[in-house]
């Protein structure tokens, strides 16, 4: 391996220890025992997991430093830290009986996130070995994602559990822990659906804004000094906002091109992609 291909590794590397660190600590805690600081200083370093998940793969393009090693440490390192590490902080939050129904769905909801996270990154490296060397494909894929992501999964299952958490919504909303154990394991299995669907969401790297330089540098700077105000004085209902709308807002054009049908070119791009196992038929 050249030395410069420890630079992307490297912080793959980071990432995968900020979610195994996640794991581990979470682990250290009784079942039920999860509180709220810890539940946000998960969500910090899932949130680091992240970041680094996002540059590791610019950093490898801008060193000519991409290889197989990196792309398939790069894929156990997202099963890993958004892939188990939210099922086991959602596992560790909830206050169940062993034994008991809600500790079995519980469970199974978690494992669900998991397992659907796991095929949606097999599906992904299948189908980025498929279109390598073909422009337009790649082009097309970088565009957008077949299936929610893996780290926006983990985010907004996070965020929700963190959420449910927060002493902000405790302090107006009263919510038991059984309608907070209900809805966390149906986000985690939707979650897992929007996984391994075949709808559209959109990438970051294919926003493009016809705006001037000025007016772009403007509004960039609002909308960072509202996040900021938000991150350091409401940061569950920001992060859980951000994540969620994500998600809304994604789903919201995958209808509006299935309602519009396959005739409009309006949001040709969020056209679900057919069921390989039916072409495969």
């Amino acid at each position: 391996m050249k030395q410069i291909y420890l630079v992307p590794n490297s912080i793959t590397a980071f990432g995968l220890a900020c979610g195994l660190f996640v794991i581990f600590k979470v682990n250290m805690v009784e079942p039920g025992m999860g509180s709220y600081e810890m539940v946000l200083k998960s969500s910090l370093l899932l949130l680091l997991a992240a970041f680094a998940d996002f540059i590791d793969g610019a950093v490898a393009r801008a060193f000519h430093a991409e290889s197989q090693f990196g792309f398939m440490f790069d894929s156990m390192s997202d099963a890993i830290s958004f892939g188990v590490a939210p099922s086991v902080l959602l596992l560790k939050t909830l206050s169940l009986q062993h034994g008991t129904v809600f500790s079995f769905l519980a469970a199974s909801g978690a494992m669900v996130f998991s397992l659907c996270g796991v095929l949606r990154l097999v599906r992904f490296n299948i189908k980025s070995a498929e279109v390598k060397g073909n422009l337009v494909e790649m082009t097309l894929q970088k565009k957008n994602f077949t299936g929610l992501p893996i780290p926006a999964a983990a985010i907004a299952a996070v965020s929700a559990n963190l959420f449910l958490l927060s002493p902000d919504l405790n302090h107006y909303f009263f919510i038991s822990d059984l309608a907070k154990t209900i809805s966390l394991i149906c986000i985690m299995v939707f979650l897992g659906y929007l996984m391994v669907s075949h709808l559209k969401f959109p990438s970051l790297k294919g926003l493009h804004f016809r705006v001037p330089s000025f007016h772009l540098a403007f509004f960039t700077v609002i909308i960072a000094i509202a996040i900021l105000y938000g991150v350091f004085n409401y940061f569950a209902l920001v992060l859980f906002f951000v994540s969620w709308v994500y998600i809304i807002v994604a789903l919201i054009l995958s209808i509006i091109r299935l309602i519009a049908g396959k005739k409009s070119k309006t949001l040709e791009d969020f056209e679900p992609d057919p069921d390989e196992f039916e072409d495969d038929k």
